[in-house]
């Protein structure tokens, strides 16, 4: 394993930690939308309250062509809106953090993080997600994939 290689594992890691302590706060802080649809309705009436989102595939996302095209329009929204984006592989164990006892959630396929309307909330986790989406961008990596560490 060359030096490169070792960087990018530990630095694959650091950010997945920052991942899961930004959706475990915003859990925390109210912050938190959870579902394809109910984001796409945050997105709609309060694009601006958008902070971070996620979007999570699995082997449905591969069957599901309506999810796909879902993904598609939720990406281009957070393209054209200049808010970070994430993919995630797990949507069970993003299923889990963002749900916490109770993961009954069915579509953890998309979790936005939104700024409070009293806009008292602020996490150095989140400032580090947006800088290494925005360093991806650099090299053109414009939905960069996470991996969420383990429990």
């Amino acid at each position: 394993m060359t030096l490169e290689e070792v960087l990018s594992q530990k630095s694959q890691k650091s950010t997945g930690t920052a991942l899961e302590d930004v959706l475990v706060s915003a859990k925390e802080n109210d912050s938190l939308t959870v579902g394809v649809y109910e984001c796409a309705k945050v997105m709609n009436l309060d694009p601006d309250s958008v902070a971070f989102c996620v979007l999570a595939t699995d082997e449905e996302f591969e069957r599901d062509i309506a999810l796909q095209i879902h993904f598609t329009l939720i990406q281009s929204f957070c393209f054209d809106n200049d808010i970070s984006i994430v993919r995630v592989s797990d949507t069970q164990r993003l299923a889990e953090i963002v749900a916490g006892e109770s993961p009954q959630l069915e579509d953890a396929h998309c979790v936005l993080v939104t700024n409070p309307a009293d806009g008292s909330w602020e996490d150095p986790a989140l400032e580090k997600l947006h800088l290494f989406c925005q360093e991806s961008r650099h090299l053109n990596d414009w939905v960069p994939e996470i991996s969420l560490p383990g429990r």
